[in-house]
Order: structure tokens, then C-alpha cells, then sequence
């Protein structure tokens, strides 16, 4: 009776967790580099997200998405269409990380989070950093 009641306790308390998790605003972050860090070639870029899932492009569950990175460039406009060129990289197969070059000087990357058909889920889905290329 106790081992059921220890259960019943473990599996509500991973619900209200879970339930807690899901309301949590859905946000995106750079876990590499950090903001006004100094690096060298190849710049290893890490992304992060919390509540929403990793799809590859042409998934079209509107919970899940992919990474794009915008160099030198600002957060998009949501619905926007991301457009796929040397200052605007999509990462559509999933990926969580990638290796770019940079020329030397500072830099603005933006990690901007978009749908399958690589619409911008806009600022909210986005950060902005600033780093110094050697």
C-alpha cells in the first residue's frame, strides 16, 4: 500500500511538472558563444529552445520548428519567410549546432526559430547576440 501511494505521488508530481513546463513561454537561446565573447575560426554555434520541439523543414506541426542563423542581422518578422543565402543559414535538418566562418571583426548573430515551410516565428523565437571574431 505505501509503494502504490509512494507511485501515486512520483507520477503526479511528473504531471504537474510537465503541465508547468508546457505553459512555460517558448524561447530560444545561443548556448555557444555567449553574448560578447571573444572566439577564433571555425565559431562553434550551440542553439537552445526550450518549449517547442526540433523538426526537420517541411514538418508542419505547429509546435516544433528549426534553427536559422541571421549574420549580421536583426530577428525577423513573424510569418516572414527566412530567406536561405551566405547571411541568413538554415538548419533544416534539425541541426542543434554548426561550425561557421567568419571574417574578423565584431559580429551580431541572430538565432531566429522557424516553421517547416521556414516562416519566422518572430522576435519572441529569437536572440540577438553580439561577438568579436580574432
Amino acid at each position: 500500500m505505501m509503494i502504490g501511494k509512494l507511485l501515486s505521488g512520483v507520477v503526479l508530481a511528473g504531471t504537474v511538472h510537465a503541465s508547468a513546463a508546457a505553459h512555460a513561454d517558448p524561447r530560444v537561446f545561443f548556448v555557444e558563444p555567449k553574448d560578447g565573447a571573444t572566439v577564433t575560426n571555425p565559431v562553434h554555434v550551440v542553439f537552445g529552445v526550450e518549449g517547442m520541439g526540433i523538426a526537420p523543414a517541411g514538418d508542419t506541426d505547429p509546435t516544433k520548428g528549426h534553427h536559422h542563423l541571421l549574420i549580421d542581422q536583426g530577428p525577423m518578422q513573424k510569418g516572414l519567410v527566412i530567406p536561405m543565402n551566405d547571411k541568413s543559414l538554415h538548419y533544416g535538418k534539425g541541426q542543434t549546432e554548426a561550425d561557421i566562418t567568419l571574417p574578423p571583426g565584431d559580429h551580431t548573430l541572430t538565432m531566429q526559430f522557424g516553421n517547416g515551410a521556414h516562416q519566422s516565428y518572430g522576435p519572441e523565437m529569437s536572440q540577438t547576440i553580439k561577438i568579436h571574431v580574432k
